[in-house]
């Protein structure tokens, strides 16, 4: 293989914020970068080698792409996998392969692999009709997800009783219990092409309800060691099981009986994976570029206590962005901005993070809870 650090073309198919903060690493690196997006406005523009417009999900427009690569990896997992199935086949290397994204595009896939790898997860059923979505026989309430291009907290709805049917979806889609949960988890985990593996430290997620978005995110964990050793080997057991290349970010349900329970991976760096920037020795986004680049991963111990802030458009403003309280929020030690190149803001928008590091894990959450309500989004 060519040396990453010199001759080696990167593709990232997708140019948002994860692409953005995979290229800041990336530079150290010496890596050439090549970004497929279809905003011309999108994150990556201006910091990578080459950045090409176009659709993520045509044939063409992605084998194009691809071709003029060496090694591709994705920042979302909406993409044509036929594509990459067939650049593969020539030669390209794809990381995570083809077949890891095409199962995890589909969330009903990805229940039936963990049923049959005896990964613990909600009871569910598929459902493809409204018909068959009212004669599931499931208790009320449940969850009802889109099988497809579900994300950021978009194509999930609660059915509270029959009543909610009438607005449920129609399109196929998986409906699961509803988890009288205590704490929601993450831990992501990297594997490279030699089969090493390494795990970041379990981290507890808070949600915004309105938005369905991690809101804030507390690392480490305060949760008994032994909760957090069963949430990284589950974590390990389905990077093995799925012979990834690349990171897999699980999302999971701690039950009140302190069962673990897995929601849905992700197969790429992901949003509660943001603090590993300032809080752990190696970050998500260097761990994923060692774990494609098949070089040994890195030490993922924390540094800190670290709390990551998603900073969302206010609701009732869409329009050129205006950062109100960045001043005030930065006079703080220990603050770190990280907003991402998009001009235009609108209501619940992923328009950058905060992370807030501090040896004292109270004073680094009421800072963090004083950056929530000084910095807001707005135009």
């Amino acid at each position: 293989m060519k040396a990453f650090y010199g001759d080696l073309r990167l593709g990232i198919l997708g140019g948002g914020q994860l692409g953005r903060m995979l290229i800041q690493q990336a530079i150290n690196y010496n890596v050439n970068i090549k970004v497929l997006d279809p905003d011309r406005e999108a994150p990556c523009r201006k910091l990578c080698n080459e950045f090409v417009i176009g659709s993520l999900g045509d044939y063409e427009t992605v084998y194009n792409f691809g071709k003029t690569v060496d090694m591709l990896t994705i920042e979302i997992e909406k993409v044509n996998v036929d594509a990459l199935d067939q650049l593969e086949s020539e030669g390209v290397l794809v990381y995570p392969q083809p077949r890891v994204i095409r199962l995890i595009q589909d969330k009903g896939l990805q229940k039936q692999f963990f049923k049959e790898n005896d990964i613990p997860t909600a009871p569910f059923k598929t459902i493809s009709s409204v018909t068959e979505l009212r004669d599931s026989g499931f208790k009320y309430p449940y969850i009802q997800k889109l099988r497809r291009d579900g994300y950021d907290g978009k194509g999930v709805y609660k059915v509270a009783d029959e009543s909610y049917l009438a607005n449920a979806f129609t399109a196929p889609s998986i409906i699961e219990e509803l988890i009288d949960f205590e704490k929601e988890i993450a831990v992501i985990v990297a594997r490279n092409d030699k089969g090493d593996m390494s795990t970041f430290p379990v981290v507890e997620m808070e949600f915004n309800p309105k938005a369905n978005l991690v809101e804030f995110l507390i690392s480490p964990s305060t949760l008994s060691e032994a909760i957090q050793n069963k949430a990284e080997e589950i974590a390990k057991k389905i990077a093995e099981s799925l012979k990834i290349v690349g990171l897999l970010a699980v999302e999971m349900f701690l039950d009140k009986q302190g069962n673990i329970l897995v929601n849905e991976v992700a197969p790429r760096p992901h949003n509660s994976g943001h603090q590993t920037i300032e809080g752990n020795t190696v970050s998500q986004f260097e761990q994923h570029l060692r774990a494609i680049f098949n070089q040994p991963l890195g030490d993922t111990k924390n540094l800190n206590h670290a709390i990551m802030i998603n900073l969302l458009g206010e609701d009732g403003y869409e329009g050129p962005a205006k950062y109100q309280g960045l001043e005030e929020v930065l006079k703080h030690p220990g603050v770190y901005v990280h907003l991402y190149g998009k001009l235009l803001t609108k209501p619940f928008r992923k328009m950058g993070h905060v992370t807030i590091v501090n040896s004292d894990r109270e004073k680094a959450i009421s800072t963090a809870k004083y950056v929530q309500e000084t910095l807001k989004v707005i135009s």
